[in-house]
């Protein structure tokens, strides 16, 4: 596209904004996204800035070299692009425990921008993260960036954090940016949904780069007169965001559109190197030694030693209670008997998923079975996709410590029937929060989220503990 001239005829100053999001640890087009990104900053001129950003989830712990290494290998990728700036997403805030997210960025050569989180006992922000970053182009232009991650209050506070509410923060910050600033971005880790109502409310931005609901805008959308960009999720595409300014720095247009990564050239080492990212996490993974089994664990509920026979035990254990309630569809692969590792347990569990804590009123406890009930054959076959599950379908539901009589319609706790009076407290992963099969957790429930140990760490603890390794 050719640059347009002011009045006075020079050629308008342009600044290129490329980004990334949701990449997810989808290790398979990173080659690709980084000769992109590499060839694309190559263009810079006297009178055009290219700019970097990747906007959170860059980091997933379903890829076994990202769960080995505590996110530190995604930082080393980032690193080969040298991102001018990056945010969080919620798999790096809640998908790491407040230790590890505080040192995720040690090793980083890249600034993090992010204005909404805050340590929960100092209610400062993170030393690791700045609130703004201002780029100042060759010919004088400034670009001041802003950043928000989706704020999960029921997540980051139990963890650790103190999340806020993105507009009790940006109107204030995007006014006082303003009046320093010649383009106001916001590094949006928020949704589609958010970002919309967030141009109408504060027209004053110029570009919302968009990301966390992984939607898709080839070509950019106009909103109260903001720009708004969305690369997809997976690194299946690439954005950019042409910024034209005039010569006394004034937006004069925007731009915004998408690369297809399967259109991006690829070469034969891609594949070689895309392989050995799994390889070697699984390597590191396998010589994490676990327990020693004296049988398999096996995905069939039929068969002698279920693996979520034992999960059941492990969560009731790990929580404290004398029930859980847990679905088949978590558990992916069989482990078989002899010793076991990590890479197994992650291979089985991927899921990214905590365990809760729900203490109900017996009438609320019966009116949450009855909801399993009534939804199990439905759900048997269900396809769920997000909220922390990596499985294909969410599967039979499976008790310990309740069992439910379908001729008298009856509930019955450790083999009596439940009292309407008392209080019971069962334990189950987060994920059934997040569904929208049983709102009586959520409506009637005092729930309780168990940080930072993830379900197959509960899991792996409670073998270890009873099949402990020679």
């Amino acid at each position: 596209m050719e640059q347009k001239e002011s009045k006075r005829g020079r050629t308008m100053e342009k600044i290129i904004l490329l980004h990334t999001n949701d990449l997810h640890s989808h290790l398979e087009n990173w080659p690709k996204i980084r000769r992109f990104l590499r060839e694309r900053k190559q263009e810079e001129t006297a009178d055009q800035t290219v700019i970097t950003i990747d906007l959170g989830d860059f980091v997933d712990r379903w890829h076994p070299l990202t769960e080995a290494t505590n996110g530190q290998a995604n930082i080393e990728l980032m690193n080969q692009i040298h991102y001018d700036a990056a945010t969080i997403g919620n798999n790096e805030g809640v998908g790491n425990s407040k230790e590890e997210l505080n040192h995720l960025y040690d090793q980083a050569n890249f600034d993090i921008v992010l204005d909404n989180l805050f340590d929960k006992k100092t209610l400062q922000p993170p030393a690791w993260s700045q609130p703004c970053k201002i780029i100042t182009t060759k010919l004088g232009t400034t670009i001041g960036l802003l950043a928000f991650t989706a704020p999960f209050p029921l997540t980051y506070n139990p963890n650790g954090w103190d999340i806020r509410q993105v507009m009790d923060i940006l109107p204030e910050l995007v006014s006082q940016l303003r009046t320093k600033v010649d383009v106001v971005v916001l590094m949006s880790h928020l949704g589609i949904s958010a970002d919309r109502l967030i141009a109408k409310e504060l027209p004053e931005i110029d570009v919302i780069l968009g990301s966390h609901t992984h939607h898709l805008f080839e070509n950019g959308e106009k909103v109260a007169g903001v720009q708004l960009a969305a690369a997809g999720k997976y690194g299946y595409y690439v954005g950019e965001v042409q910024v034209m300014l005039d010569e006394e720095h004034h937006v004069q247009q925007t731009i915004a559109r998408t690369f297809a990564t399967e259109k991006m050239l690829e070469i034969p080492e891609d594949r070689i190197e895309i392989a050995g990212y799994l390889e070697e996490g699984h390597r590191l993974l396998s010589e994490k030694k676990v327990a020693q089994l004296p049988f398999a664990l096996e995905t069939a509920l039929d068969s002698l030693h279920p693996m979520i026979t034992y999960a059941l035990k492990a969560v009731k254990e790990a929580a404290g209670t004398e029930a859980a309630v847990l679905n088949s569809g978590l558990f992916l692969t069989d482990i078989p008997a002899g010793e076991i590792n990590q890479d197994q347990l992650h291979t089985a569990l991927p899921h990214p998923m905590h365990l809760i804590k729900v203490t109900l009123s017996g009438n609320d406890l019966i009116r949450l079975v009855l909801e399993m009930e009534k939804n199990r054959h439905f759900l048997i076959n269900f396809p769920v996709m997000g909220m922390g599950f990596r499985g294909k379908v969410f599967g039979h539901l499976v008790y310990d410590g309740i069992d439910y009589d379908a001729i008298n319609h009856q509930v019955r706790w450790l083999g009596e029937l439940v009292d309407p009076e008392l209080e019971y407290t069962i334990a189950t992963v987060d994920h059934f929060m997040f569904v929208p099969f049983f709102p009586t957790i959520e409506i009637a429930g005092r729930y309780e989220f168990l940080f930072p140990a993830f379900i197959r760490t509960v899991v792996g603890d409670y073998l270890h503990t009873h099949y402990p390794s020679k």
